[in-house]
């Protein structure tokens, strides 16, 4: 009954009481019918978690569903070291590599069945991404809200054109309001955040309420233990206000978490908020009424940054605040995703000129940039398009592999959940081509590869791909064996060097002392302040390592546990 409370009470904050109470008699019997499961995992986290993104069709082989052919390459090469498979959006969809969702209860027919999913699921932990913000126009939902069908009437946000919008916060150029005519010729602008042909849903039915959590729960029941709450920050509209970070966007996140908390306690939330650190941290709330995870997205933009200047003095000072609201919340770290690299992010933390700077290098490594409207009508930069390899690296040659490896080094040695983009762990270059096909920027970074041809290119040790898979897998590997690498554990930032990012990892039974040269010079470096036995051990090669006095060459990483007297 606690629970119930705890969620009546969420449900009168957002609603009001008597639209509470209303959708409280909605969505009760979807909690109360709902298979209860047992805690599979307290704590949440452990070093044993390391997350692969991808896209259901990312590896592809003739003559079979493309997630069953994941599902082969997955078993054969990745068993060991990756424990959880998250599958961006796999259902039927209409655009944006979809993310805009026609039906949220089917799998597309091309990358295969949920049989297909249920199948990965017994040897990888699942994580979905659950569309929250908005739906596809070409959907069955979108066609019954057109034709005034019951329960669909309000499915929709329908503004006034002529209302004033400019205090909106917008992550797009692209004009926030679409038109479109209802079956009986009714003219609406409705609210569009992400573009035309995706929707935005209206929290304010509950309807909408009633659809959504029940999308929520039949994810769980198809073995979800993460649920990616994608564009979350923008869920909720007032206007006349910034329609980012409402109050009533983070009790809808306490509700989710709420109704997780009695059917599936196990099922983490992790939300998905390319904004300033401060602002995406805010999810987690008090540390245990949000979200469980929330994305690292200053890591990315920072750490390219750092390589590019060959200093890592604003990285280093940045992650000392690296601090976790309680033992139940972490970090997702990632370095790249199915998007491009956003940089804002890096607000407050670079001034402009850095990030011009930043702009430069993408577009001489034949990248390209995506902007967002301001709320003066101007664009300003949201996000590099260009795989992170081609960001890190200064030319594609193999030997260069070292340079690109550091920087995952990096990601893996912070405090948080690792996850790796499948690109950065096979080694992708920019899909240029595929840009040119489909004329936009974001497909630099999400090419489909031939399984046998990918097989062939890792099986050949001169190919650029197998310098970056097999050390990047046996890095995850040991990093999987060591305590101190607990997503939880404790950290020190160490300053040796304004070319070595140095951060001390400590459990009760391990400490690490994780080093990376992010520079093109050799490195002198000595931890002897750190008053510890002159012998280390670099858990990475295994050779043994002085205290006192050591160098690092360009671009070497190095984890080194002290040896006990």
């Amino acid at each position: 009954m606690e629970d119930i409370e705890r969620i009546k009470k969420l449900l009168h904050r957002i609603y009001g009481e008597k639209a509470g109470n209303q959708a409280l008699k909605k969505i009760l019997p979807l909690i109360e019918n709902f298979p209860k499961k047992k805690s599979e995992k307290d704590p949440f986290f452990s070093q044993e978690d390391v997350v692969l993104i991808t896209y259901g069709d990312s590896l592809q082989k003739a003559g079979e569903p493309p997630i069953a052919t994941l599902h082969d390459f997955a078993k054969t090469h990745l068993k060991g070291a990756i424990s959880t498979i998250h599958f961006l959006p796999f259902f039927p969809f209409s655009s944006d590599d979809g993310f805009s969702v026609m039906d949220f209860h089917a799998i597309n027919t091309e990358l295969g069945s949920w049989e297909d999913v249920t199948a990965i699921g017994e040897d990888f932990r699942l994580m979905f991404d659950y569309v929250v913000n908005h739906f596809s126009s070409k959907s069955q939902w979108f066609e019954n809200y057109l034709c005034s069908e019951a329960g669909f009437e309000q499915f929709a946000i329908e503004t006034d054109p002529s209302t004033d919008l400019s205090k909106v916060t917008r992550p797009r150029s692209l004009p926030l309001l679409s038109e479109y005519k209802k079956h009986d010729g009714t003219p609406v602008h409705l609210w569009t955040t992400f573009s035309a042909d995706q929707i935005d849903f209206n929290f304010k039915s509950l309807d909408v309420l009633e659809k959504m959590i029940d999308v929520l729960l039949f994810y769980v029941k198809q073995g979800a233990t993460i649920l990616r709450l994608d564009a979350i920050a923008y869920l909720w509209k007032e206007i006349g206000t910034n329609c980012i970070h409402l109050s009533q966007t983070h009790d809808m996140v306490k509700l989710y978490r709420s109704i997780l908390d009695i059917v599936a306690p196990n099922v983490m939330i992790l939300t998905e908020t390319n904004v300033p650190h401060a602002e995406n941290i805010s999810y987690f709330g008090d540390g245990r009424d949000e979200a469980q995870m929330v994305y690292n997205f200053t890591l990315p933009p920072l750490l390219f940054y750092s390589f590019a200047k060959e200093d890592a003095s604003v990285l280093s000072q940045w992650a000392k605040g690296l601090n976790l609201k309680s033992e139940t919340t972490t970090f997702f770290n990632f370095t790249a995703s199915h998007d491009g690299v956003g940089v804002r992010p890096l607000e407050g933390i670079l001034p402009p000129e850095e990030i011009n700077g930043l702009i430069d290098i993408v577009k001489a490594h034949e990248g390209q940039v995506s902007y967002k409207r301001n709320p003066d009508g101007s664009d300003s930069p949201y996000e590099l398009n260009i795989t992170y390899v081609d960001a890190i690296l200064a030319d594609k040659n193999a030997n260069q592999a070292e340079k690109f490896l550091a920087s995952q080094a990096i990601q893996y040695a912070l405090p948080g959940v690792p996850a790796t983009y499948i690109h950065s762990l096979l080694g992708s270059h920019n899909w240029l081509e595929g840009v040119q096909q489909t004329g936009r920027a974001r497909t630099i970074n999400r090419e489909k590869l031939q399984a046998e041809e990918l097989v062939k290119a890792l099986n050949d040790p001169n190919s650029f791909r197998a310098a970056v898979f097999f050390p990047y897998l046996n890095l995850i590997k040991i990093r999987k064996k060591q305590p101190a690498f607990h997503p939880n554990a404790a950290f020190e930032i160490i300053d040796v060097d304004p070319k070595v990012f140095a951060i001390k990892r400590y459990s009760k039974d391990q400490v690490i002392y994780a080093l990376t040269n992010i520079s093109s010079q050799q490195i002198s470096v000595s931890l002897l302040a750190e008053r510890k036995p002159k012998r280390m051990t670099d858990l990475l090669t295994g050779e043994k390592v002085s205290s006192e006095s050591f160098q690092l060459k360009p671009y070497q990483f190095v984890w080194l546990n002290p040896e006990v007297s």
